[in-house]
């Protein structure tokens, strides 16, 4: 899944949908992973850049990632 072409996002995490005037605020690693999927990022790249940045299991990271793709949905930030 992609993020939206028109989300506008910053550097230290915020989140605007000016489809729908919603705005969130995300920590550092949201901001991370905004950055890397609106720069062209698949999945797999993105998640092997995590596994060898931070001490996380492959099995935890698939899980926080299907957590965070939900969360994206939800909010309506995805292109389906």
């Amino acid at each position: 899944m992609k993020l939206k072409s028109n989300i506008a996002t910053s550097d230290n995490g915020f989140i605007f949908n000016p489809a729908t005037g919603d705005s969130f605020s995300g920590n550092d690693m949201a901001a991370q992973l905004l950055t890397a999927m609106k720069s062209g990022k698949t999945e797999a790249e993105i998640k092997q850049d995590i596994l060898s940045r931070y001490e996380v299991g492959e099995n935890q990271l698939d899980r926080d990632w299907d957590d965070w793709m939900l969360q994206l949905k939800e909010a309506n930030l995805l292109e389906i």
